[in-house]
């Protein structure tokens, strides 16, 4: 089996019960799963690959928890770049119905590199869009050419616009055929065991795209499969009146009478809630996939993470779609979050606020490890001990963003502005080396996404 050691790390962030940060230390991995964490003189003298990590800083890899990886094609697009949630995705719709399979992998490929690039090992797609022979499958193999640890979503929608949904009606899919693909997927892609680099959640898009029935069906096929749910839910004021127009009931009672308020669900944003739907949240055992930057960019509202961490919610972070962001920059997220709850204390307008209501450099970093981690309801990622999977990323201490913060480096990797990865490991396979992504050549891939971009600009 294949042995990894890593070694002489400035400081090596467990993230573990205790959460210790060790000096002078390391691990070492067999077969892809943490053998051994410590001080480096406690370590195996050598392994298959040995780093030396000397003047870094290792951290657990983060955790990516919504995503919309097709849309690093449509990034600062002229006529979504100062809109709100509906007339932005209105926008959009008909570039994103013509991406092709090759557009697909080209464009998941530039978004998962961009995330390793910034420590992320664990990524979430949330893709809900397939024509033009867009499918799973072409995002799975470029995952898994990559390097990066996946899970995918069957994603979808099917209330158009004659029906009173938000899409247009060339952008949805017939709903028998969204289920029978769902089993495919399911069947092909997810894999259930500890250390699993592909797993697979189904994802109806949101409230003003899917039909009731089809959220009823996805969630009793999920379940008799044993895989769980994500839509997006309460992101903006727009999709709280559609529910109330609609259906007579704010987001989450929608959701909850449809059976998706469960300990096997995730959603997206979740900003605009009330402290009653938060406890109805925590006593259900839902998560929050937390995207600060994208709530900023399209001004959808602060989402009350720091209620929810209170409550018991599970949150975890997200760069979101790459076409809301537009960046897919995981490290930068933990500092958006961090920020944007500061900002949220500032608008209370309190002269003295607990100490406890502001969010810290590690309570960020929680977020996109561990927190990441309960979100998709992994147990084997998230921290770096014995028995958890060899996921870790380092980043050079000696760069001059970190200068004259190195009194306290754990929190200069948040405050300080976001650097890239130096190294990236995922199951014991480095995939970013001295900076660069090493399991592909992102050049040309680079300069056809560029192609396929304008492309769809122009169309």
């Amino acid at each position: 089996m294949p042995t990894l050691l890593a070694r002489n790390a400035e400081v090596l962030v467990t993230m573990d019960a205790s959460r210790r940060e060790l000096r002078g230390a390391g691990l070492y991995a067999v077969d892809g799963f943490i053998r051994q964490v410590g001080p480096t003189s406690e370590l195996p003298a050598t392994a298959d690959v040995v780093l030396d990590l000397s003047g870094q800083i290792v951290l657990p890899g983060l955790i990516n928890t919504h995503h919309h990886l097709n849309q690093t094609l449509t990034r600062a697009f002229p006529a979504a770049q100062d809109a709100g949630l509906f007339r932005w995705l209105t926008a959009q719709y008909p570039a994103w119905t013509r991406i092709d399979a090759e557009a697909s992998r080209t464009s998941t490929l530039v978004g998962l590199a961009e995330l390793l690039l910034s420590g992320c090992t664990t990524v979430f797609d949330h893709t809900y869009l397939y024509k033009n022979g867009n499918c799973v499958d072409v995002q799975a193999e470029a995952a898994r050419e990559i390097g990066v640890r996946f899970h995918a979503s069957r994603g979808s929608m099917s209330v158009g616009r004659s029906k009173g949904g938000l899409p247009p009606d060339e952008a949805v899919e017939d709903e028998a055929f969204i289920l029978k693909d769902s089993e495919r997927v399911i069947d092909r892609y997810h894999d259930p065991r500890p250390g699993a680099m592909t797993r697979v959640a189904l994802s109806p898009c949101a409230p003003f795209s899917v039909s009731a029935d089809l959220l009823r069906e996805s969630a009793a096929l999920a379940r008799s499969r044993g895989v769980r749910l994500h839509t997006h839910l309460a992101e903006t004021l727009d999709e709280e009146r559609y529910t109330l127009e609609r259906f007579g009931v704010r987001p989450v009672e929608w959701m909850d009478g449809l059976g998706w308020v469960a300990g096997d669900v995730w959603f997206a944003h979740a900003v605009h809630v009330s402290d009653a739907e938060i406890g109805r949240l925590a006593r259900a055992g839902c998560g929050v996939a937390h995207c600060p930057s994208s709530n900023m960019r399209l001004a959808s509202g602060i989402a009350p993470v720091m209620k929810y961490l209170r409550s018991g919610v599970g949150v975890g972070l997200a760069v979101d779609g790459s076409a809301s962001n537009d960046a897919s920059n995981l490290l930068l997220e933990a500092r958006q979050a961090m920020l944007l709850a500061r900002l949220e204390l500032g608008l209370r307008r309190e002269r003295d606020v607990p100490p406890g209501d502001w969010m810290s450099a590690r309570e960020a970093l929680g977020l996109a490890t561990l927190g990441g981690a309960r979100v998709l309801g992994r147990d084997d990622v998230g921290s770096l001990e014995a028995g958890k999977c060899a996921d870790f990323f380092s980043l050079d201490l000696a760069a001059i963003d970190y200068a004259g913060a190195l009194h306290d480096p754990v929190a200069a990797t948040v405050f300080c502005a976001p650097t890239r990865a130096r190294l990236t490991v995922v199951h014991g396979r480095v995939v970013v080396e001295d900076g660069r992504v090493a399991t592909v050549e992102m050049e040309g891939v680079i300069a056809r996404h560029n192609r396929l971009a304008a492309g769809l600009a122009e169309g």
